[in-house]
């Protein structure tokens, strides 16, 4: 991925906003401090294709979250339209759904390299970070979430996927696995100052940004401690300043 060198490349902000309107103004007051904008299920449920290409003519990249999990022809067809949209970097399944419809991704992602030089890359999510030890056990999975975390990092690297998804306490594991140039995006980001989550945080598996840097994370994903922001500007640049001093 062609990125520059200043640390805001490795913050991905995320529009958590039901119209595009809203994640416009927002989007606009920090493009110029973050290396992404992340649009998720809520933001494109309400745009649609529009929220991409009007948040990509910001300047940013666009880590386009919809966690696809299906089978894999439908999720084939689903990753090609995503990497069809303008600025589109990151995209992502889930790698719960399997060897089959991971590779069918990374097929469909290969496919893409044609529509122009630099094809978005794909990202496996393994365990979301609102699950902890109990949540898994309540939908079947056992083990430690680390163990899991680890499994299904090594699947999605076989079957053909640039990273993956997944907490910055999986992070060394998965790094040394799967190797330096394996991609790990960590969600669950929280600024030193907000490192202890409040009680409406659904978040399980939280960390800083400098842990998440030393963890061997490339990006890092941060909602709320921005969005929530009394001054979005001052809270952006001070995650990038714990990155660079992390880095």
């Amino acid at each position: 991925m062609s990125f520059d060198a200043h640390p805001r490349s490795s913050l991905i902000v995320a529009l958590d906003f039901d119209s595009l309107s809203s994640a416009l103004k927002f989007a606009k007051q920090v493009a110029d401090l973050v290396g992404m904008f992340k649009i998720g299920s809520q933001l494109f449920t309400a745009a649609g294709p529009q929220a991409v290409r009007e948040i990509a003519a910001l300047g940013p990249g666009i880590f386009l979250d919809l966690k696809f999990h299906d089978i894999p022809n439908t999720v084939a067809g689903a990753i090609l339209s995503c990497a069809a949209m303008p600025g589109v970097q990151l995209v992502n399944v889930h790698a719960l759904g399997g060897r089959a419809m991971l590779h069918a991704a990374a097929q469909a992602i290969s496919a893409a390299q044609a529509m122009g030089a630099d094809r978005p890359r794909l990202l496996a999510v393994t365990i979301l970070t609102s699950m902890d030890q109990k949540a898994m056990r309540e939908v079947g999975i056992g083990g430690s979430s680390q163990s899991r975390v680890l499994r299904l990092a090594q699947l999605a690297k076989k079957a053909g996927a640039d990273g993956v998804v997944a907490s910055v306490k999986e992070a060394r594991a998965i790094r040394k696995a799967c190797g330096r140039d394996f991609l790990i995006v960590t969600p669950g980001v929280r600024p030193k100052d907000k490192a202890s989550a409040s009680k409406d945080d659904d978040q399980a598996r939280t960390a800083t940004p400098a842990e998440a840097i030393r963890a061997g994370a490339d990006f890092l994903i941060v909602g709320r401690p921005i969005l929530a922001a009394s001054d979005a500007r001052a809270a952006a640049q001070a995650v990038v300043d714990e990155i660079t001093a992390a880095k």
